[in-house]
């Protein structure tokens, strides 16, 4: 079994692969990080490093991992559900970022396309936040 990632070198990336290697050690599963790259604009030697750092977070994570960088024309919500699909997996992970509340009306539908479409569990995780809010 497999438990699949998106991954950005954002914060709400780092959170979703750090939450996706804990999944997998406690499904003993593989993990599938999937970078879905929109921009051709994206200079191949800092794609490159930026590939090769996460290979050795994992290869120091000590799980079984596989990383798949997609761009075939698809969005990353595809990718993520073809991903899942190809890969009988039985978690997602995704990071989501904080927004206002028009955005969330306006630009969610990436979270939610993934949510709805998915064959599994979806689990959204949020980056640490360095500040607090009082409501």
């Amino acid at each position: 079994m497999t438990v699949v990632v998106g991954y950005l070198a954002t914060p709400e990336g780092e959170a979703a692969l750090e939450t996706g290697v804990a999944e997998a050690r406690r499904r003993d599963a593989r993990v599938v990080v999937v970078i879905s790259r929109r921009s051709r604009q994206e200079q191949h030697a800092d794609v490159d490093a930026e590939l090769d750092a996460l290979r050795d977070r994992l290869d120091d994570a000590e799980v079984a991992y596989d990383v798949r960088q997609l761009g075939r024309g698809n969005d990353v919500a595809s990718d993520l559900v073809e991903t899942a699909e190809e890969t009988g997996a039985e978690l997602i992970v995704i990071g989501l970022r904080r927004r206002s509340p028009v955005g969330k009306l306006i630009l969610g539908s990436n979270a939610q396309r993934i949510l709805l479409d998915a064959p599994c569990p979806v689990l959204a995780v949020k980056p640490p936040s360095t500040e607090r809010r009082s409501y």
